[in-house]
């Protein structure tokens, strides 16, 4: 990447160069009418560096696309009057990354806002499968440009080993991803910590991923941490390395790490990330100006959020969206649209509390045939009915415009299906609709359910809501009445096609 000349602002020098792209003339094409929650509906034009992508399937230099044309799922998901914001509503693994695959084919810019590479999902592209940790999911579109912002954490071999891995599958990275300057750095030091930390818990421990994200966050709550900008004074790096080293021997006691070998690999790190780091807060607040398509792809999701989540089985950072403000360097007025991601059911890996699991044939069989295995840890996540206590606790907190319904052929052969709609408490009889922060008061709660009739038939081809059984539709329907937020699209199966558009009811 070109060094940026002196006097220029920093965005001005990086994809879209701070202005706004050229418009070519459209023609009208008739378009359907716009939803009530959804105002971003009419006909959207397509910026000039799309067109040689369009000429590729036959349109003319000038076309105009409409949602006859494009699947609507495209049109109707990305707005440009803010930021759009997809998050995660349970306990994480729902399919965000699926649905930012799609939305990112129309997006200018795809950028993380938190966590670490202790998060993962799956996206299936032309037979291909990418598993990402790290890395915004918006790489595999050609045209994007992907953020890590400043309130993630990042381990840097696992990035280029995992921009390796990407590229390897015929993806160019290059120029087309950015990290802040403020990003936080995970080192293998954090690794070999949170291990020890999770020692010392014993049989309390709360199930990390290892992968250091907490002791990373830890360090930079305590001012100890390190940024990436500090790769760029290499004696102050190297003497901050080895003083915090020597701290954590002194609090675990002596542990293998060779701090000259990790100083002369992160030495070389530093110049291969260097052409990817910028001040990323003017870059995307500037795209915003200028009304680019900018999405925002949270990791984990809100029953992980460090202070709203199931505490302490949680992550260690702001996972609802909140955090997207901190995380990228935006203000809460620049947020557009906020997409809540639902799993059918429900799921969670590691330890805590989990109101609805079903520790029996029915978890067995979401467990199997919903493939529930983490990506990033391979461990077997435990599985239960759809809980809308959750649900509107995490709705609560986030506001969402809208959701995302994944993984309903999951329940294709469930004669009945259950949502624990309020919780009991069983001392008091006190009814809980509400999720409780006292975990053993939760512990003392009782799940009341509705009970909805099965549909008993493959769903995974079905490519229009019409077509979808009449008591699947009904499910999907009673959600969004527990709940409060229309489903904008339902997931049937793990392909971009497999997503349905839902009509208002």
């Amino acid at each position: 990447m070109q060094a940026a000349p002196p006097s220029a602002p920093a965005w001005d020098w990086l994809p879209f160069r701070g202005r706004a792209l050229p418009q070519q003339p459209s023609r009208t094409f008739p378009t359907r009418a716009a939803t009530p929650h959804d105002t971003t509906r009419p006909t959207l034009q397509i910026p000039r560096r799309a067109h040689s992508v369009l000429a590729r399937f036959g349109c003319p230099a000038n076309f105009h696309h409409s949602s006859s044309t494009f699947p609507t799922f495209i049109m109707s998901g990305l707005c440009t009057n803010g930021a759009t914001v997809v998050l995660g509503a349970q306990w994480g693994d729902e399919g965000k990354g699926k649905l930012v695959d799609v939305l990112a084919q129309d997006a200018d810019v795809v950028a993380r806002c938190q966590g670490g590479n202790n998060a993962g999902h799956t996206i299936v592209v032309d037979g291909k499968k990418f598993d990402f940790h790290m890395l915004p999911s918006g790489l595999i579109n050609p045209k994007c440009v992907s953020v890590i912002g400043n309130g993630v954490v990042v381990h840097l071999p696992s990035l280029f080993q995992e921009l390796e891995t990407t590229e390897s599958k015929g993806i160019s990275c290059a120029g087309r991803l950015l990290v802040s300057d403020r990003a936080h750095l995970v080192f293998d030091v954090h690794q070999v910590v949170d291990g020890l930390r999770e020692m010392e818990r014993g049989g309390s421990n709360i199930g990390t991923t290892r992968r250091g994200i907490g002791p990373a966050y830890s360090s930079k709550a305590s001012r100890s941490g390190l940024r990436v900008h500090h790769l760029y004074h290499p004696e102050a790096f190297e003497e901050a390395m080895r003083k915090f080293v020597a701290n954590r021997k002194k609090r675990y006691g002596e542990f293998a790490y060779d701090v000259d070998a990790e100083v002369k690999r992160y030495r070389e790190f530093a110049a291969k990330l260097k052409p990817m780091v910028v001040d990323t807060i003017p870059y995307l607040n500037q795209a915003l100006n200028d009304k680019k398509r900018v999405l925002v792809e949270g990791a984990n999701a809100a029953m992980l959020d460090i202070d709203f989540g199931t505490y302490p089985y949680v992550t260690s950072s702001n996972t609802t969206v909140g955090g997207v403000c901190t995380g990228l360097g935006i203000a809460p007025t620049r947020l557009g649209k906020v997409i809540g991601v639902v799993k059918a059911y429900t799921t969670r890996v590691g330890g805590g509390p989990f109101p609805t699991e079903q520790l029996n044939a029915v978890g067995e069989h979401l467990q199997t045939v919903g493939a529930e295995f983490g990506v990033t840890t391979g461990r077997k996540r435990r599985c239960g009915w759809l809980d809308m206590v959750v649900l509107r606790h995490s709705h609560a907190l986030n506001g969402y415009t809208c959701t995302n319904l994944t993984k309903l052929d999951v329940l294709d052969q469930l004669p009945e299906i259950k949502i624990g709609v309020r919780y009991r408490h069983t001392k008091s009889g006190q009814i809980v609709d509400h999720f409780p922060a006292d975990l053993d008061f939760l512990a003392e709660c009782d799940v009341e359910y509705e009970t909805l009739p099965g549909w008993m038939t493959d769903i995974s081809k079905v490519r229009h809501w019409n077509d979808l059984p009449k008591n699947a539709q009904t499910y999907v329907r009673r959600i969004e009445q527990l709940m409060g937020v229309p489903i904008e699209w339902v997931g049937v199966g793990a392909g971009r096609d497999a997503l349905l558009t839902v009509p208002r009811a």
